[in-house]
């Protein structure tokens, strides 16, 4: 099999995350993806997120229409902070002759030789960068080749969505309309548990 990895803190999830995901999955022939919410982020303040719960059912509600995408609360029960190498273990673990690929985005991939244990996660992983705004490519093709020495990444073809959570939380507290950038059942989902107002 070959399975997808594919982190981030969801908070909320929305149609960018989803269709990057879809066209990496189409791209690689992936057979599953599982989208791993985080619980504390090594990368982003944690202070305006929604609960653990409320963000593994939001995901639950994306992806009911691609039996693919399999959300995963594995980050979620941990204690400590989410750092990639721990998850990327867990699934080699859990399955030790699947073919696995870590999901990323453009900016993750540019300071990916940051990451904590950069170097065991691409020994277990072929790492997979799609771009955010169509013009970066070169930009990433570059860093894939540096971090090449390492192990194999890949720069897909995506067609991106941008949207930003950040922007979406906005919109909700200021009661200005975001049903274009979510999932219809997300959408129903934040009003009846009065997210991020």
């Amino acid at each position: 099999m070959r399975t997808g990895i594919y982190g981030g803190s969801f908070n909320p999830v929305h149609n960018g995350h989803i269709r990057n995901v879809q066209s990496a999955a189409d791209e690689l022939g992936l057979d599953r993806v599982y989208l791993v919410p985080s619980r504390i982020s090594p990368h982003r303040s944690s202070a305006d997120y929604a609960s653990g719960g409320d963000r593994l059912e939001m995901l639950r509600l994306a992806c009911a229409d691609d039996p693919r995408l399999i959300p995963c609360d594995y980050e979620l029960k941990r204690e400590a902070v989410s750092y990639s190498i721990y998850t990327v273990e867990h699934f080699r673990r859990l399955l030790p002759d699947d073919e696995l690929f870590l999901l990323v985005g453009s900016d993750m991939l540019m300071c990916f030789d940051k990451w904590y244990r950069f170097e065991d996660i691409m020994r277990e992983v072929t790492l997979c960068a799609s771009t955010r705004s169509g013009d970066d490519r070169a930009e990433l093709c570059r860093k894939a080749e540096e971090l090449g020495k390492y192990g194999k990444v890949i720069v897909t073809e995506s067609c991106p969505i941008v949207v930003s959570s950040t922007k979406v939380r906005k919109k909700i507290a200021k009661n200005e309309d975001f049903t274009c950038y979510l999932h219809e059942n997300v959408v129903q989902y934040i009003r009846l548990k009065k997210l991020y107002t």
